[in-house]
């Protein structure tokens, strides 16, 4: 399995990497991926009933939970990226709240419904209406809240 990060393969990037005038450095991404074992789940669990969010084992037995506040704040279609952008956001960070007088009460978001995406993937439909994300196991696996993981993160960003 090649993992992607924009639109080359990590492979790509380390060849690319070697050619005169190149870092020689994997951008983060890569980094990250290249210390984790591959993105492959043994059995996911989306618990939309109970709303507690997305239980994930992976085949190497690590398990993973995202909440679906986290998973509604990471989608990673366009639209989502590009707000984000302009908004200074990482994945996972919720926007921040509109100055408004009174408070309007908002129902916690929760998915309506979830589909798999092929062998490689997961879609939500989001009770706010939002449908477009695709949240590949790639993308779940790097974005793992866990401790552990945080660890692996910040030692790939330290170097």
């Amino acid at each position: 399995m090649i993992v992607e990060t924009s639109f080359t393969t990590c492979q790509e990037q380390e060849a690319e990497a070697k050619w005169p005038g190149a870092t020689g450095q994997w951008p983060l991404s890569c980094a990250i991926l290249k210390n984790m074992p591959l993105a492959d789940p043994r059995s996911v669990k989306v618990q939309i009933t109970t709303g507690t969010g997305v239980d994930i084992e992976w085949k190497d037995g690590h398990v993973t939970h995202y909440s679906f506040q986290w998973l509604r704040d990471a989608c990673p279609c366009a639209t989502c990226e590009e707000e984000r952008k302009k908004e200074n956001r990482k994945p996972g960070q919720p926007p921040p709240k509109p100055a408004t007088l009174l408070p309007m009460y908002k129902a916690p978001v929760k998915p309506v419904s979830a589909h798999p995406v092929g062998k490689y993937a997961i879609n939500f439909k989001w009770n706010d209406g939002h449908e477009s994300g695709i949240y590949s196991w790639d993308f779940l696996r790097v974005m793992c809240q866990c401790a552990e993981c945080q660890a692996k993160t910040a030692t790939a960003q330290i170097q």
